[in-house]
């Protein structure tokens, strides 16, 4: 499974880019199973909110929720970056702690956001 990181959902539904479309191919050539999370959701609903845009595609997609297992290893590696000196984003420890517990990979342009997380693996 892949898990779509916020900013290349960006790329595809929002802006339409080339790099979007390039995405979105990648994608479907790899004839895998693709999601989002519901913190990813959440970003992409406030940015079109705040921006009046139209939220209908954004809510057909397959959404992976935030469990308990999620919290508990997002925790963790926060926890564990932090305790090595590096701050990390709670909401990138998040995402990660749901693609690593779904044995998916990330698919992001930000990589440096997650380099930290070390089994987190990379679409």
């Amino acid at each position: 499974m892949i898990v779509v990181d916020t900013d290349v959902l960006i790329e595809i539904l929002d802006k339409k880019s080339e790099f979007g479309q390039k995405a979105l191919s990648r994608i479907k050539e790899s004839m895998e199973p693709f999601a989002i999370t519901s913190l990813t959701l959440h970003e992409m609903l406030y940015g079109k909110i705040k921006k009046a845009k139209d939220i209908s595609d954004a809510l057909q997609l397959n959404v992976l929720s935030y469990t308990k297992e999620d919290a508990t290893l997002s925790a963790s590696l926060e926890y564990g970056a932090e305790a090595q000196g590096r701050t990390v984003s709670r909401i990138d420890s998040m995402i990660a702690a749901i693609t690593i517990n779904y044995g998916a990979k990330l698919y992001t342009n930000n990589t440096k956001d997650f380099k930290d997380f070390e089994s987190l693996k990379f679409f």
